[in-house]
């Protein structure tokens, strides 16, 4: 079935006031894109964001589990919302690896986010040992079972996003092929959680996404957008990935 392309940039722990002109450039195209976009921001800059680009999706890149409590430097949901963002990325490998999240909390955060009224970009991917031992598939697909909200009332507000670990921002990608066959998967993993919503949730792919790959990754059944790490930084470099994904539609 088709499904809505959408193109997302994580800037992760980049950019301050000076870079919010990038925000805007990127909001702009957004008005004449016929796919969405949006941009998770650090959460020093949501805010502000929402401001120098009004009525274009700003994100968050991470959200706590719980509404609020005694958690040194988290942000909730509804602090979220409270600074405009419309969505959040939860479980991205930097996370997972560098954090230490599990599963479960990766699950406790969707469902918070889902509740509160954000939309969920979920992330999961493989390391290159995994990979190279040829375990890729069965282990992403269990760490998505294990990392799924149990329900999502609405499959649009609710996107998986596979990110290679050994991709991002490596220049490495994996072959069609094996974006093919990853996404294939999980489609089948969404479709048994989900049932016919299964079909309906946006699976994205991450790592190394460029403007020189784009259209050939934008192609393989099954992805429905990207998620952009460095390359979303600047509009110049991030439009003609945009530009790969309205032309695959």
């Amino acid at each position: 079935m088709a499904r809505r392309k959408l193109v997302v940039g994580n800037w992760k722990m980049h950019g301050v006031a000076a870079n919010l002109g990038q925000v805007t450039h990127i909001s702009i195209a957004a008005e004449v894109t016929d796919i969405d976009m949006a941009l998770c921001l650090p959460a020093t800059l949501i805010e502000r964001g929402v401001r120098a680009a009004p009525g274009f999706a700003i994100g968050g890149q991470d959200v706590h589990a719980f509404p609020e409590g005694p958690h040194t430097g988290a942000i909730s949901a509804a602090m979220l919302l409270d600074a405009g963002a419309r969505l959040t990325i939860v479980g991205h490998s930097e996370r997972r690896e560098g954090q230490g999240e599990t599963d479960a909390d990766v699950k406790a955060k969707a469902e918070a986010a889902l509740s509160a009224g954000l939309d969920v970009i979920l992330c999961i991917g493989e390391s290159d040992a995994v990979r190279e031992a040829g375990k890729a598939v069965a282990t992403v697909s269990a760490q998505l079972d294990a990392s799924l909200p149990d329900k999502v009332a609405d499959p649009a507000r609710f996107s998986i996003a596979y990110e290679p670990i050994w991709a991002i921002g490596t220049g490495k990608i994996p072959s069609v092929h094996d974006i093919e066959e990853m996404h294939s998967a999980l489609r089948g993993r969404l479709v048994a959680a989900y049932g016919d919503a299964g079909n309906q949730i946006r699976i994205l792919y991450g790592g190394s996404v460029k403007a020189a790959n784009a259209a050939n990754i934008f192609a393989v059944d099954n992805v429905d957008g990207a998620l952009v790490g460095g390359a979303s930084l600047l509009a110049a470099d991030f439009l003609p990935i945009v530009e790969a994904a309205a032309q695959a539609g």
